[in-house]
């Protein structure tokens, strides 16, 4: 990785406003939205992005799931029990590896994230709003690129 003298580009528009700045600004803007939203059932918002990394990805463990989540282990340990005590989610022994505990959502858990999903959407869709749908699309692109650049992946 270079380093941050090696990096050359344009970091700042013509306002000195970073893209960095602008970029939490916006993931500020989104939580106040999605906390809102998640709160009427309530969720936190990282037992919500925990939900929506297991109906993408079933059968994660703990600590997988807290890598997908941005969240650390042991939150995620606390994250996974309340959805358990709420039977959100459920456990299942691996088995190819009877220590490790493959998390998933249950019939309940998928049934909160349907009531939750127009809400969610009309989120994401006011956030876009102000520009074309192809506008949109490429900007989806691009912050996977910028993912990915940053190390973070791509999604499965």
């Amino acid at each position: 990785m270079p380093s941050p003298a090696q990096v050359s580009g344009p970091a700042r528009s013509q306002h000195g406003v970073t893209l960095l700045y602008l970029i939490k600004q916006v993931e500020l803007a989104i939580r106040s939205r999605l906390e809102a939203v998640t709160r009427e059932v309530g969720l936190t918002v990282t037992q919500y992005t925990a939900l929506t990394v297991l109906e993408r990805r079933p059968g994660l463990t703990s600590a997988e799931l807290a890598r997908n989540s941005f969240v650390t282990a042991q939150s995620m340990s606390v994250v996974t029990a309340e959805l358990e005590e709420r039977l959100l989610v459920e456990r299942e022994q691996d088995p190819a590896h009877q220590r490790r505990q493959l998390l998933s959502v249950t019939t309940s858990g998928h049934g909160l994230l349907e009531r939750l999903r127009p809400d969610v959407s009309w989120i994401e869709e006011q956030m876009v709003s102000a520009i074309s749908v192809k506008d949109a699309d490429g900007l989806r692109q691009i912050l996977e690129q910028c993912r990915f650049a940053l190390g973070g992946g791509w999604p499965r």
